[in-house]
């Protein structure tokens, strides 16, 4: 948890102090295969915006836009250098030998929705471009479905932190979208169920 708040509040911090320019390095960074907070920079930028700091278009903008580059960039790096890489420690080579094919041919049959989702998934969002780039998939159906998520990526969790406020892009930034909406989904039941308990119990009396 602090971790979690610690990290926040230095994304917060440098979002604030450098604006757009750290949302596109931090978003960048992330989809190219490094282990950076890039949705929680998207996040604190978004919460920005609703303060009136910083242009939510812009936000979407070059968020949708680095991750697109970050993840064209890991994907290039996985298909040129990933297999050697791999294939260089012989514990790892030996392992990799067995999990290739079937990773080549699931991205050959649904290296597209894999993508796509990866970009919603908290770890998967930063290896998803190196693992389509060392399987092989076709550049141009990376791409495609790239583009796709990265700007429905940007804008969706962008317009969530926006609306939603604080609470709920802190729920996203730590648990992922996906995530996120079930905590949030999980919270609002429960408030349901102890609001609805209470009117029973009022009516008994």
């Amino acid at each position: 948890m602090r971790f979690w708040r610690r990290t926040g509040r230095h994304v917060s911090y440098l979002i604030s102090t450098y604006g757009l320019s750290a949302l596109f390095l931090a978003v960048m960074l992330e989809s190219a295969g490094m282990p950076v907070p890039g949705e929680t920079a998207l996040i604190a930028a978004s919460v920005l915006a609703a303060q009136g700091l910083l242009s939510l278009p812009l936000v979407i903008v070059i968020a949708a836009a680095a991750a697109i580059i970050g993840d064209n960039a890991g994907y290039w790096i996985g298909r040129a250098a990933g297999r050697r890489l791999l294939e260089r420690w012989q514990l790892i080579a030996r392992y990799a030998s067995k999990m290739l094919p079937p990773a080549e041919r699931f991205y050959a049959h649904h290296g597209g929705k894999a993508v796509f989702l990866a970009r919603f998934i908290p770890g998967l969002r930063v290896i998803g471009a190196l693992v389509a780039g060392i399987a092989g998939m076709e550049w141009w159906r990376f791409l495609l479905w790239n583009v796709a998520g990265g700007m429905v990526w940007a804008t969706s969790v962008a317009l969530i932190a926006y609306g939603l406020g604080e609470a709920v892009a802190r729920a996203i930034g730590r648990y992922g979208l996906i995530g996120g909406a079930v905590v949030i989904a999980a919270a609002a039941l429960l408030y349901g169920l102890l609001h609805n308990l209470r009117r029973w119990r009022g009516y008994q009396r």
